[in-house]
């Protein structure tokens, strides 16, 4: 890792969240459980840390009783410029199925374009490109 990697702590759908966003994004997921952990203070199934490595890296894992979980107000995932325009295209439109579009990645009167997109996990994201 090289960079700034977030931590996500979902209500029980961290797994879900880990597999769209591999979808979305492409990469490798390491996922282990809490039973592979030998934690018991969750269901054994449960994700306990899982990692999404790719052209996107994240952490995620499900909450255990009590402990606070993802809920994002005044922040944005900036993937400007992070790769072709036409990849940045896709993972819009993909992160936006079952989301909601909240700036469309359009041509902005500054010259570039960028959108902005909130994925059915509540997460935000900024994308966009030069030119």
């Amino acid at each position: 890792m090289t960079g700034l990697t977030p931590y996500l702590h979902f209500d029980g759908d961290a797994r879900g969240a880990l597999e769209f966003y591999r979808d979305v994004f492409g990469g490798e997921l390491v996922i282990n459980s809490y039973a592979d952990f030998g934690r018991e203070d969750g269901p054994a199934d449960a994700v306990a840390h899982g990692m999404l490595q790719g052209p996107v890296e994240l952490f995620a894992a499900d909450a255990a009783p009590g402990e606070a979980t993802l809920a994002l107000r005044g922040i944005l995932f900036s993937l400007l410029g992070t790769a072709e325009p036409a990849e940045l295209e896709r993972w819009f439109a993909a992160l936006a199925e079952g989301g909601e579009v909240v700036d469309l990645l359009t041509l902005k009167p500054w010259g570039d374009h960028d959108g902005q997109v909130r994925d059915r996990f509540g997460v935000t994201w900024l994308i966009g490109y030069q030119g």
